[in-house]
This record gives structure tokens, C-alpha cells and sequence, in this order.
């Protein structure tokens, strides 16, 4: 019996398939999989995987993540606990723990007539994940809205970063920490019903240009500065293209949609190609925005 199963028989499990947990469908085990009930049994698993050396990862929603087929050694921790999940409202301060879903965070906070997370709508994942990669499309992105995040470092030490010692860029954060624990965003008044009118219009948007009835996971490459990837894409005449299971969608062709049966391999291989593919014809080196395991 492994340190963590003796240690946490009841939240360890041993050699979990990790597949199901992401929205690609596709990939191998988890070594451990770990569901800590709240903060504190999560830094007591943080500090023992710290003393005796076991990687750790943390899984969000599965939403922005590529699992490759051999799976995944040490520890995957996964903050599913409905602890890790508040959102709460006291003026226009949102505070929301990272493993709330963004949709939810969005609708308590233009429940309460606060705008800002709106710009978010439609986009999957976690608050953790979401400030990780600091989420976002054309009408914003969420890092513009944090005032302070707590973090817990991959020694266990928990700590908050505050407005100087945070800084977003396009699609990256300055949090570098091992696990977020929750964050605070300052939001503006606004009309209930404007808010919404405006989240349908991005809404229905969204909904005409992504295949988000589809196994996908969001945009696979970063747009480059002053391009769009899915644009160099296409013209490269990658729509529709397949590699195994693997296929870039006919709908928007920065997404790859993942049919029963794909591997990881098929996916990681039709990343290949595109990129091969792009940069031969337009000299651009696309980068991901898809985060490999």
C-alpha cells in the first residue's frame, strides 16, 4: 500500500482512468487520484507529496487539457468538493473558490447585478483553471476583474497574491503556484437585464462558430499577435482533416473534435501536422493553448 493510501484511504484512488475526467475524452491512468474534502486536507496531501517527492498535478474540469496515453505518475489532484466550489457576493466583490465553474461564478454574479464575468460567457472550465490560463475572448478576459487570489504552494504554504504581485497577459498569469485555492474579482453595477442581453448577443455568437456540441476542448493553439489561428488554419486548408479519431472541426477549425476510439497519439499527431502545415505556408509558428500531459 502506497504512503498516500495509507495516509488518505479515503479520498486516494489508485490508477484512475483519467479520460473521462476531460472533455477530449482521450488518455491514459492516474498513478493517484486524489479529492481532498476541503483546503486543509489538501495542504496536508500538498506537504506529504512535498516531503516525499510525488509529482502533483491539478485537474480542473478537463476543459484546456490533453492527456497523453501513458497516463500520468504521482499525484492528480482534483478539488471537486463542494468547499472548493462557493461563490459569494458582498458588494461588488464576487469571491469564488477555484473549483467553481466559471458559468456558475457568472450567473451569482449578474444575479446580483454586477458585470464584468459576463464577457466570460460560454466559456468552459474552472475559476481555477480559467485564472490559470487567464480566460478570455474578444470582449475581455477574466484576469482584467481579480483583485487577489489565494494560492498554496507546492510546499503546502498557503499565501495571497494581491493587485502588485498579479499580473495577466494573453492567455497566461503571472500564478505560478501549485494550486489555487480561490479569488476575489471587483465587478461593476449594471442592469440585471442589460447584462443578459449583452450575454445573449456573445452567446449566440459563440454558439454559431464553435462546435460546442462536440468532443472538444476549446482552442487547441494561442491566436498569434494580430492573427487568428483558426483563420491560418483554414486556409491551409486543414478543415475537416483526421488522424486517427482525431479531427480538426468543420465548424471552427482551431477546435479538434475527438471521435469514439481516439487516442492521444492521433490528437498530439494532427497538433503536429497543423503546425507543420501553417508554419510552411504562412511562416508562423502556432503555439499551444491546450495544455499537454
Amino acid at each position: 500500500m502506497s504512503l498516500l493510501q495509507e495516509k488518505f484511504p479515503e479520498i486516494t484512488l489508485a490508477d484512475q482512468p483519467l479520460a473521462p475526467l476531460t472533455w477530449l475524452k482521450v488518455g491514459g491512468l492516474a498513478q493517484f487520484l486524489v479529492e481532498p474534502r476541503n483546503a486543509d486536507e489538501l495542504q496536508e496531501v500538498v506537504t506529504l507529496c512535498h516531503e516525499n517527492e510525488i509529482p502533483v498535478r491539478v485537474l480542473g474540469s478537463g476543459s484546456n487539457l490533453l492527456v497523453r496515453d501513458e497516463g500520468v505518475s504521482g499525484v492528480v489532484l482534483r478539488l471537486t468538493n463542494e468547499s472548493f466550489g462557493q461563490v459569494t457576493v458582498d458588494g461588488t466583490t464576487v469571491r469564488a473558490g477555484s473549483g467553481a465553474i466559471l458559468s456558475h461564478a457568472i450567473s451569482e454574479s449578474v444575479k446580483a447585478g454586477l458585470a464584468g464575468l459576463d464577457v466570460l460567457v460560454g466559456i468552459p472550465g474552472t475559476i481555477g483553471g480559467a485564472l490559470r490560463g487567464n480566460a478570455g475572448g474578444r470582449s475581455g478576459d477574466i484576469g482584467q476583474f481579480v483583485s487577489s487570489v489565494t494560492v498554496l504552494t507546492v510546499k503546502g504554504t498557503r499565501f495571497v497574491r494581491a493587485e502588485d504581485e498579479l499580473s495577466f497577459a494573453y492567455r497566461s498569469s503571472s500564478i505560478n503556484e501549485l494550486v489555487i485555492l480561490e479569488a476575489d474579482f471587483q465587478l461593476k453595477v449594471d442592469d440585471p437585464e442589460e447584462i443578459a442581453r449583452r450575454m445573449r448577443k456573445l452567446w449566440i455568437m459563440k454558439k454559431s462558430s464553435q462546435p460546442l456540441a462536440s468532443q472538444s476542448a476549446g482552442c487547441i493553439f494561442k491566436n498569434p499577435r494580430g492573427l487568428s489561428a483558426g483563420d491560418l488554419i483554414e486556409q491551409s486548408g486543414l478543415k475537416g482533416t483526421r488522424v486517427g479519431g482525431a479531427e480538426i472541426s468543420d465548424r471552427h477549425a482551431n477546435f479538434v473534435v475527438t471521435h469514439p476510439e481516439t487516442k492521444s497519439d492521433d490528437v498530439l499527431r494532427l497538433i503536429d501536422l497543423t503546425q507543420s502545415k501553417v508554419a510552411e505556408q504562412f511562416g508562423v509558428d502556432l503555439e499551444l493553448e491546450l495544455r499537454v500531459w
